[in-house]
């Protein structure tokens, strides 16, 4: 199999795999925007509005009501950054960690429960490719 064709399946089956899991982040009760914002702050650290607007590849307007809806419901909170005023950073709460926390929880049970049904070998194969993954994936 060429390099282009091994792609296209590990595309396809990592597209297919996330589908799977993500019915879990419908616990949360959040749109996939707000939790994918919300991991970015729990993961990531405090980012100004702008900032997390990048990351998320949305304009300021959208990322401000996203932002807004989190802070409402307790997930975030907005300070002001002590070295110029001005500048307004956004950090989870523990509320929020705690919404990541538990999502995350109930994927990787539901990631697990998959593997279980591997035999030890296979499941072998699957720890050493998840290494290669990691090893390509490291730096972004």
């Amino acid at each position: 199999m060429n390099d282009a064709a091994l792609a296209a399946r590990l595309h396809s089956v990592t597209v297919h795999l996330l589908r799977r899991l993500r019915v879990e982040d419908e616990a949360a009760g959040l749109s996939p925007a707000r939790l994918s914002a919300l991991s970015v702050l729990v993961f990531g650290g405090a980012h100004t509005l702008g900032a997390l607007a990048e990351v998320e590849q949305v304009r300021a307007p959208t990322m401000t009501r996203l932002v807004s809806s989190l802070e409402a419901a307790g997930l975030v909170e907005k300070t002001r950054d002590p070295s110029d005023g001005r500048v307004v950073q956004v950090r989870a709460t523990e509320a929020g960690r705690r919404v990541l926390e538990e999502g995350r929880g109930r994927r990787v049970a539901h990631l697990s429960a998959l593997l279980d049904r591997l035999d030890a070998a296979e499941r072998d194969v699957v720890a050493r490719a998840t290494s290669l993954l990691e090893r390509l994936t490291a730096g972004g």
